[in-house]
């Protein structure tokens, strides 16, 4: 049986939406545009990055999109100067959390938090850089990790568990000593449940998670794929 179809507004417009969709997901069926970094088609949704919020009326506590269910007659807003100005903080914070100097990274020019700060306008940061000196894990024959570059969004997490099936990636510790690790915290090259299928790769949003042998500027990823893939295994258009 189809889902209950839902009415609400977005931006003003009244759309149409299947219930238990998110608001992200109504957004996009109808060519709306909510800006993310750690939502990939096909994998959960965990609302880590909070680039996403969304305005709901009736309400002053911004939601985020990608986990928050649509209701009848909810009236959104996805665009405004408050929605503005706490992504521009988001991807501040991000920014200044660890080292995310654009010129000597691999995936400059091809980097989703980079592209999402050059379209919010972040020029400059108003808070002071943490940039500890992480380490990079080049023990794998094939792939890299690099702490200095991650904003622990997880998508690496969820596409080894959920497409690949092989619990790879968890994230260890809190706050500000959070980080990937690989199996028990071995290093990437004794990982033994990993496959070097590279999903974890290809769904990284920055240059954390990168395949040896590219330069600067090189490292093109192709998440899409992993969206086609994770679609047609659950029977999605």
């Amino acid at each position: 049986m189809a889902n209950k179809t839902i009415s609400l507004r977005i931006d003003g417009q009244l759309v149409t939406a299947h219930e238990g969709e998110t608001i992200l997901e109504a957004a996009l069926a109808n060519g709306k545009h909510i800006p993310t970094l750690c939502y990939l088609k096909g994998l959960s949704a965990v609302g880590a990055c909070r680039v996403c919020m969304v305005e709901l009326a009736g309400t002053e506590k911004l939601l985020p999109a990608c986990t928050t269910p649509i209701q009848e007659g909810m009236s959104i807003r996805t665009v405004s100067p408050k929605l503005l100005l706490y992504r521009r903080m988001a991807v501040e914070l991000l920014l200044v959390e660890r080292n995310h100097v654009c010129s000597t990274c691999v995936s400059n020019g091809h980097c989703e938090l980079q592209s999402l700060a050059q379209a919010l306008g972040v020029t400059h940061v108003r808070y002071k850089y943490n940039n500890p000196h992480l380490p990079v894990d080049m023990t794998h024959p094939r792939f890299v990790l690099d702490h200095n570059r991650c904003i622990l969004c997880t998508r690496c997490v969820r596409v080894c568990a959920e497409l690949e099936g092989a619990h790879v990636w968890e994230v260890a510790s809190r706050g500000i000593h959070a980080r990937i690790v690989s199996d028990l915290r071995d290093d990437w090259g004794q990982a033994d449940n990993c496959t070097s299928c590279g999903k974890c790769v290809q769904a990284c949003p920055t240059g954390a998670l990168a395949e040896k042998g590219f330069a600067v500027h090189e490292m093109v990823k192709q998440g899409e794929k992993l969206t086609r893939l994770a679609t047609h295994r659950q029977g999605l258009p």
